[in-house]
């Protein structure tokens, strides 16, 4: 029978043996594994002090790239965006910084910011889906003409009443022999002019700010030849909801303020650009507006004003650093517009040897005229 002295030099044999190999471990194996240790903790350090100098080198590099975006900027903007009004439209989340910056590119550039419009949680928000709906089918001056989906018509409302009115053509616009076209010719555009009688572009930014959707700032209200978006900073969405749910209604907002108001641009951040984002998005599905990623830096700003210009006449471009761009900055940079001054009086004719080459800088003025609207 087992007695109580077995167990006891089990248990000593158990603990010597467990002593004997401590000792051998950390004699016998010390050594080598703290080389192994001290060699891998000197690589990681090398490697941090390499990553922090390229870290603080693009950091430099970023800083001077401002200041010359700075510099230059003044001549790289100088008349993009001559007679033209302007809205700011801030998305919930979006940096107010980054909004005032870019509004004050917009008046380098020769435009006037008319207004800001600052878009809700509660304009993004699915479960308001009902009322945005009803409420963009009440104050609609042609309920039969409103389609798609609720952030669709409440966008294109939002868009018309903010739109500017086009000019009437005259001069180029007009026959030699007087025979001018006008609405009061034709019996059909007094009706429908009529019909527009009780159109208030102002009311309707009202009702919506009424609604909690929007807040408006200023008068922007038939007032906006373009429009600048700012998307949510850090790829953030509203409180509670989904992130690919609401850049997906501000993508559709966006969509239909350019098909009712002109050229806009949506700036935004780097995260903006990745995963859900609202510009990641709007890269997706090629949309017809401009995107820029770089927005929070003053050569972001100035990127920004000149996408905005591009898409004045031609298709929205992607410029930035992110996924799906077509380059850093549009590539040839647009050209300034005319001031109404040298729309409505133009300089003479040189004669001469310099008569070939007004000619044909009349030409390009013409063509230039025309693809923007006449202006």
């Amino acid at each position: 029978m087992i007695d109580f002295r077995y167990h006891l030099v089990s248990i000593v044999a158990v603990f010597l043996a467990l002593t004997v190999g401590l000792v051998l471990g950390t004699t016998m194996l010390q050594d080598p594994l703290l080389n192994t240790l001290q060699s891998e903790t000197a690589d990681l350090r090398s490697q941090s002090e390499d990553l922090r100098a390229e870290r603080d080198a693009a950091d430099q590099f970023n800083a001077g790239a401002d200041r010359m975006a700075e510099a230059v900027s003044d001549d790289t903007l100088a008349g993009l965006l001559t007679d033209l009004g302007v809205v700011v439209v801030t998305a919930p989340g979006a940096d107010t910084e980054t909004a005032d910056a870019l509004a004050g590119r917009v008046e380098q550039a020769g435009g006037e910011v008319v207004g800001r419009v600052q878009v809700t949680d509660a304009f993004l928000d699915a479960g308001n889906a009902t009322f945005v709906d009803e409420l963009a089918l009440q104050i609609t001056r042609d309920p039969q003409d409103l389609s798609g989906s609720p952030h669709e018509k409440a966008g294109a409302e939002i868009g018309r009443a903010l739109a500017a009115p086009e000019e009437e053509s005259s001069g180029d616009g007009g026959s030699g022999d007087g025979e001018e076209a006008s609405p009061s010719d034709d019996p059909s555009a007094q009706s429908e002019e009529g019909d527009d009688g009780g159109y208030d572009p102002s009311a309707v930014l009202e009702a919506f700010t009424e609604g909690g959707l929007i807040t408006v700032e200023g008068d922007p209200a038939e007032s906006s030849d373009a429009v600048v978006v700012l998307a949510p900073s850090g790829g953030s969405s509203p409180e509670g909801q989904d992130p690919q749910t609401a850049n997906a209604v501000l993508n559709t907002i966006t969509t239909a303020l350019h098909q009712e108001v002109g050229a806009t641009v949506v700036a935004g951040d780097g995260p903006s650009a990745r995963g859900e984002g609202m510009l990641a998005q709007a890269r997706a599905a090629e949309a017809a507006f401009a995107t820029v990623d770089v927005a929070s830096r003053p050569m972001g700003e100035v990127i920004t004003v000149l996408a905005l210009a591009e898409n004045l006449e031609e298709a929205g471009g992607a410029y930035g650093i992110g996924e799906g761009v077509g380059g850093f900055l549009p590539d040839p940079l647009p050209e300034p517009r005319e001031t109404s001054e040298e729309s409505s009086d133009p300089s003479p004719e040189p004669t001469g040897s310099g008569g070939v080459s007004g000619g044909e800088g009349g030409g390009t003025d013409e063509a230039r005229r025309a693809a923007r609207g006449g202006e």
